[in-house]
C-alpha cells in the first residue's frame, strides 16, 4: 500500500469499494504525519481523505458519527456523497431505512429542528446499532475514495456504548488504523482481533457504583454481512510511558504503537500527575512529572508519534531525532479548508489568530468526561461566560453520559452537564456539575449541525492546541485560507 502520492490526482470513478481493499499495513513502515482526530465532524472524511492523498495518515473522528450522518442527510446531503457511500453498506435494507427516516430532499428549513436518533444505551435497538455501523462505514468509505493511502479512525475510550458498532462499521469499510485515547483502552485490541476473525466481541462497560461486570457485545453473525474485515493497526493515545508499557504487556490484543500527547495538545488532555492544583484562573498546573520524555517511550520498543506543539517546520526532524517515528498534528489541520468547522466560524477563528487576538484556556471542569479540556476564547461561543449562563442546560444527545448502577439494580445514565436537578436525582455529585459544558451540542454546532431551539441555534465551542499561532505559517501569500496539502508541504519541508 503506497505511503506517498500526489496532492490532487483523483481516481474516484475507477476506485473499487473501500471495503474491498485489504489492510496490509506495517506500523514500522508508516506515514510520518498523523492528522489528529478532532471533535464532532472537524476531522471528517473530507479532511481525512485530503491528508491521506498527501501520503500521510488521514484520520476520521469517530465521535457522534450517527448525528453527523443523520443531520447531514436532513440538510439535503449536497453532492450526494453520503447517499453514494450508503449504497455500498453491506447490510441489506439498512441504507433504505436510514434514508427514508432522515433524508430531506433540498434540506430542512433553516429554523426547523433536526430529528435526532435515540441516545445509545448499553442495550441499543438493532436499528440504532445498524445506524451507528452505517455512519462509521460511510465516513471511512468516503475517506478512502480516490487514493491508495491509509485512513484511521479516532475514538474516545470514555464513549463506550457505541464503540463496538463504530469499530465494526469502520472495519467493514476497510479502516487501516484505529487510535483511541481519553482513557485506558485495554479492551480495544482484542475487539479488533475478534471482529477480524468473525467472532463475537465483548466490552466491559464502566458503570459507577457497580460491583458486578456489565458487558456489551456484538456478534457479526447477527448482521448477515458476507464480509470478514481485515484487522486494522491499533495505536493507543497516551501521555505516560508507564501506561504505554502497561498497555503493551496487558492489553487484550496486539498494540501496534502509540501517539504520545503532551498537555499542549488540543481537546481533552490527561490530568496532571499527582494532586490536582489550579492556577488563579482555574487552569490545571502541569509540572516536571508531566513532561514527555521520548527516550522512555523509545525503550518500550514500539513505534510512536509525538503530539502537542509539533506543527512547526523542523519539528518532524526533531521528533525523529528523539526516536519517534513521526508526529501527530491537530490544530493546523483543524483550520484548513477541508476540515469540518462551520465555514464562517472557521474564518473568524483564523482572523483572530492573524490579528493575535485569540487565547486558549485549559478548563479543568468543563468537560463531562472529567478530563481537562482546551477551549479557544472565541467571541459568541460557549466560551463566553454570558452565553454559557444564558444557555439552558439540556442533555438530549447523551454522547458523554456516564453509566451508573441504580438503587433498584438496573443501569442508568447521567451527565454532569445535564440539568442539575436531574443529575442530582440520579445520584450525581453537585460539585461535578459546576462549570460543566454540553460538549455534545456545542461541538455539533461548531460543525454546522447545531440543534435549533426556538429558532436559535445552539452556541458552538472551539477547542484548539496551544500552538495555534503557527497557523500563519501555512497560509500562502495573498490568501486567507490554506489546505491540508499546504500543511503537509510545510511540515515535510517540500
Amino acid at each position: 500500500m503506497a505511503l506517498t502520492g500526489g496532492y490532487c490526482e483523483s481516481k474516484l470513478d475507477s476506485m473499487p469499494s473501500a471495503a474491498s481493499l485489504p489492510t496490509t499495513v506495517d506500523a514500522g513502515n508508516f506515514p510520518p504525519i498523523i492528522q489528529g482526530g478532532m471533535g464532532v465532524g472537524i476531522s471528517g472524511w473530507k479532511l481525512a481523505r485530503a491528508v491521506s492523498r498527501c501520503g500521510q495518515l488521514g484520520v476520521v473522528s469517530g465521535t457522534a458519527l450517527d448525528l453527523l450522518l443523520t443531520r447531514r442527510l436532513q440538510q439535503g446531503d449536497p453532492g450526494g456523497d453520503l447517499r453514494r457511500a450508503l449504497r455500498h453498506f453491506p447490510l441489506p435494507g439498512t441504507a433504505e431505512r436510514i434514508l427514508s427516516r432522515y433524508f430531506i430532499e433540498g434540506g430542512k428549513p433553516a429554523a426547523a429542528p433536526f430529528r435526532t436518533p435515540p441516545m445509545i444505551s448499553h442495550r441499543p435497538a438493532k436499528a440504532t446499532r445498524e445506524l451507528v455501523m452505517a455512519s462509521a462505514f460511510a465516513a471511512i468509505h468516503l475517506a478512502k475514495e480516490g487514493h491508495d493511502g491509509l485512513v484511521g479512525l479516532n475514538l474516545l475510550e470514555k464513549i463506550q456504548t457505541p464503540a463496538l458498532d463504530v469499530l465494526f462499521g469502520a472495519m467493514l469499510a476497510g479502516v487501516d488504523v484505529v487510535l483511541v485515547g481519553a482513557g485506558i483502552p485495554r479492551q480495544i485490541p482484542g475487539i479488533l482481533d475478534d471482529f477480524a476473525e468473525g467472532r463475537r466481541a465483548e466490552m466491559r462497560l464502566d458503570v459507577t457504583g457497580s460491583t458486578e461486570p456489565v458487558l456489551i457485545d456484538l456478534d457479526p453473525a447477527r448482521f448477515m454481512t458476507p464480509r470478514q474485515p481485515g484487522r486494522p493497526l491499533f495505536l493507543a493515545i497516551v501521555s505516560s510511558p508507564v501506561l504505554a508499557e502497561n498497555l503493551r504487556r496487558k492489553a487484550s490484543g496486539r498494540v501496534d504503537g502509540f501517539v504520545v500527547e503532551s498537555a499542549t495538545a488540543g481537546g481533552h488532555n490527561a490530568p496532571p500527575r499527582g494532586p490536582m492544583q489550579l492556577t488563579d484562573e482555574g487552569e490545571p498546573v502541569y509540572g516536571l512529572r508531566d513532561h514527555v520524555e521520548p527516550g522512555k517511550f523509545a525503550k518500550i520498543g514500539l513505534p510512536f508519534w509525538l503530539a502537542g506543539g509539533y506543527a512547526d517546520p523542523g519539528k518532524l526532524l526533531e521528533a525523529r531525532a528523539a526516536g519517534a517515528n513521526g508526529i501527530q498534528v491537530g490544530t493546523a489541520f483543524a483550520l484548513c479548508e477541508e476540515s469540518g468547522f462551520e465555514p464562517a466560524l472557521k474564518a473568524r477563528i483564523i482572523s483572530s489568530i492573524l490579528d493575535r487576538k485569540l487565547s486558549i484556556r485549559t478548563a479543568a471542569n468543563a468537560s463531562p468526561t472529567g478530563f481537562p479540556f482546551k477551549i479557544a476564547q472565541v467571541p459568541d461561543t460557549l466560551a463566553d461566560s454570558a452565553i454559557y449562563r444564558d444557555r439552558a442546560r439540556v442533555c438530549d444527545l447523551g454522547v458523554l453520559r456516564e453509566a451508573y448502577r441504580k438503587p433498584d439494580g438496573g443501569i442508568g445514565f447521567r451527565c454532569s452537564a445535564e440539568p442539575v436537578d436531574s443529575y442530582l436525582a440520579k445520584g450525581g455529585d453537585a460539585e461535578k456539575a459546576l462549570g460543566r459544558m454540553c460538549l455534545c451540542n456545542s461541538l455539533c454546532a461548531s460543525a454546522g449541525i447545531g440543534q435549533m431551539r426556538g429558532g436559535c441555534e445552539e452556541p458552538p465551542l472551539v477547542t484548539l492546541g496551544d500552538d495555534f499561532e503557527v497557523i500563519r505559517r501555512f497560509i500562502p501569500h495573498g490568501r486567507s485560507t490554506y489546505t491540508a496539502a499546504d500543511v503537509v508541504r510545510v511540515l515535510t519541508g517540500e
